[in-house]
């Protein structure tokens, strides 16, 4: 029987071949067991507006959807509501059905240009969409999409076997969004092990690698003619788990909750 491998202890750098790296940030989620995520590192959105996406979930601060699990991991999941939930929680479409949570390091931590790597064991399920990905700091009195948007990994649920790294600017977002795919070989789904997603985040040119592979890569050149490129500025990390929305679509009834989005670390490296 095979495990999964530990944690790289202290933090090294594994994915992307390059020289010269020093790690910037990283959490390794190393905190005691029933703790929430490290405070000075993340905070959380909250609410059920759905999220620009008409998703269903209710972010929550509450441990039931974001803890840590003593064993060096990030859990964040998503759980049906209990009736007594479901009034407490106002969503866009009526009482809220799920629950889930959504972090970012907004106002904590931001940065320009670096290798971001983190190693995480996927759920699974029609409706379910995990995803890691960055947003411009200026997100807010910037609207999106002209803060830019870089996607390191999304999954949709019922495509267990293939991740997206994509990004979203001005005339080019939602489903015109730019970005390439990576499938898994051999009828492997991203809910069985830990796989290792990283983008390499250079000045003109934005690089995406899933367990050491560079699947897809972009620069400036080719977006289309006359598109602006907001990638040369500070940006922040967010990390959450979406339940239904446009691009998902709803849970059905073969999807089984609750569903956790299992991160062992998350690296940010810059070059020296």
């Amino acid at each position: 029987m095979t495990t999964d491998p530990p944690s790289l202890q202290p933090p090294v750098y594994t994915t992307v071949a390059a020289e010269h790296l020093r790690l910037l940030w990283n959490d390794e989620f190393d905190g005691p067991g029933g703790t929430p995520p490290d405070p000075a590192k993340w905070r959380h959105d909250l609410g059920g507006k759905g999220w620009g996406n008409q998703e269903y979930q209710y972010y929550t601060d509450a441990l039931d959807n974001a803890v840590q699990d003593g064993n060096s991991n990030l859990m964040i999941t998503a759980r049906q509501t209990s009736a007594e939930q479901e009034e407490a929680l106002p969503c866009w479409y009526g009482p809220a059905r799920y629950t889930s949570a959504r972090l970012l390091t907004q106002g904590r931590f931001s940065f320009t240009h670096g290798v971001v790597e983190a190693r995480i064991k996927l759920p699974f399920g029609p409706g379910i969409w995990p995803a890691l990905w960055m947003l411009g700091e200026d997100f807010g009195p910037v609207v999106w999409p002209n803060c830019g948007e870089i996607d390191i990994m999304e999954n949709i649920g019922r495509e267990p076997d293939i991740v997206h790294g994509t990004v979203h600017g001005p005339g080019y977002c939602g489903s015109e969004g730019i970005g390439g795919a990576y499938a898994l070989a051999g009828g492997q789904a991203f809910k069985d092990n830990f796989h290792l997603f990283a983008v390499d985040w250079q000045p003109g040119r934005i690089l995406w690698y899933v367990d050491g592979f560079r699947y897809f890569s972009l620069s400036r050149e080719q977006i289309p003619q006359g598109a602006d490129w907001p990638y040369e500025h500070p940006f922040f990390l967010l990390l959450n788990l979406a339940v239904g929305g446009f691009w998902p679509g709803d849970p059905d009834e073969t999807t089984v909750f609750p569903q956790s989005l299992v991160v062992d670390y998350i690296r940010v490296f810059q070059r020296i």
